[in-house]
């Protein structure tokens, strides 16, 4: 049922709210193949996600349905995230800026999937103008586990950033994220990061023009993950190949 939900945001979100409700928006799919993927039932896995993401009137959104498929093993899962963004700024109507803080915001992320994974988190987000980056955001999260076998509760910490570099007549994306979990409540989840980094090059830029920025990008995917889903001693450390496609 989450699942379905997840996807039909990803369908409708652009289209469900009409003219001053929507600032921006855009949709995509990625396809990874990796290998060396710890705790699955093969160490090799593709994956295809939807996601969109975008800005509202009262402040932004990003949702995201991966569809995982372990190569070798006649079997696959689902994950996703519903994550949005109520700005003070927008709320208010008057910038909240101080010093590289240039607003603050409510950040509310749901995460479900198959198995124990369904989690409520709530929290601060703060949006930062730095040097070098495009966007620079830091969610501080408290995680509530709302699944009966989920024990993840904690505290989590995530920035998410974006660095573009004028390349060979395109451009370089290195985005991503990371997830800090840490001051878990015990009951054997450990605290554990996940660093998600990934370098693209523009390759609808090159091929197609200024007009088709951002529209076909390929590239590698660099998967850090010490203690794995909070398991103590399981340090995933692997490399994905990727394409994305911005519609």
């Amino acid at each position: 049922m989450k699942k379905t939900c997840l996807c039909l945001a990803l369908l409708l979100s652009p289209q469900a709210f009409a003219g001053e409700w929507v600032q921006w928006w855009n949709a995509g799919i990625t396809g990874l193949y990796g290998k060396n993927y710890d705790l699955a039932p093969s160490d090799e896995q593709t994956t295809i996600t939807l996601d969109s993401a975008g800005g509202w009137k009262y402040g932004d959104w990003y949702v995201f349905q991966d569809f995982i498929r372990f190569n070798g093993a006649d079997e696959g899962t689902t994950y996703g995230e519903l994550s949005t963004r109520l700005s003070a700024g927008k709320l208010l109507n008057q910038k909240l800026a101080f010093g590289p803080v240039t607003d603050v915001s409510l950040a509310l992320t749901l995460e479900e999937g198959e198995g124990p994974v369904e989690s409520f988190l709530y929290g601060i987000g703060l949006d930062f103008k730095l040097p070098i980056f495009s966007y620079f955001q830091l969610n501080t999260y408290r995680r509530h586990a709302i699944n009966g076998a989920n024990n993840s509760d904690g505290w989590q910490i995530t920035p998410v950033y974006r660095v573009d570099i004028p390349f060979a007549g395109s451009n370089l994306v290195i985005d991503g994220f990371a997830d800090w979990v840490f001051r878990t409540d015990g009951n054997g989840y450990h605290e554990n990061l996940h660093f998600n980094p990934q370098v693209k090059f523009d390759l609808g830029q090159m091929v197609f023009g200024d007009h088709r920025k951002d529209a076909l990008l390929v590239g590698i995917e660099y998967d850090y993950w010490r203690n794995k889903y909070g398991v103590d001693g399981i340090d995933q450390n692997t490399y994905s190949l990727i394409a994305q496609y911005h519609f």
